[in-house]
């Protein structure tokens, strides 16, 4: 049920941003609605092209960007690879980024928040916003 929120929420945010939901651009949203995910543009095009081969790699861009604008969905450039999307709404998480499998793990913890914000204190300031990436590999 969330999923079908989420696919309304962009709809609604496009069309208040004067965009005509297109069938491609509806299927890009059902992809981007029923995963939790970071997926990158090219595997969103993918995605998309299984279930209407007409869709371009371009209408996946334009599309990403006018939700990025919009603030629905946020972009990661993480190290060493393409652009990433997650969706805006989620609570606050930090990323382990695996290096062999490009794989995103999201995580939280409260000792590093706090640890974060006792650092920040010291030094005189106040944290408006952050964010935190480990990239690693599992052990073997």
């Amino acid at each position: 049920m969330a999923n079908e929120s989420n696919q309304t929420d962009y709809e609604r945010i496009l069309r208040e941003a004067g965009v005509r939901i297109t069938r491609p651009r509806k299927v890009i949203l059902e992809i981007l609605a029923e995963r939790d995910d970071h997926p990158d543009a090219m595997a969103i095009f993918r995605r998309a092209v299984k279930v209407d081969a007409s869709i371009s790699l371009s209408t996946v861009y334009r599309t990403m960007k006018l939700l990025e604008d919009k603030g629905a969905i946020r972009r990661h450039t993480f190290e060493g690879g393409p652009s990433r999307f997650e969706q805006a709404d989620t609570s606050h998480h930090d990323h382990l980024i695996d290096i062999e499998t490009g794989d995103v793990i999201e995580f939280t913890s409260n000792r590093i928040e706090e640890l974060q914000e006792e650092i920040a204190r010291e030094l005189g300031y106040e944290i408006v916003h952050h964010r935190l990436e480990l990239y690693g590999r599992k052990r073997r």
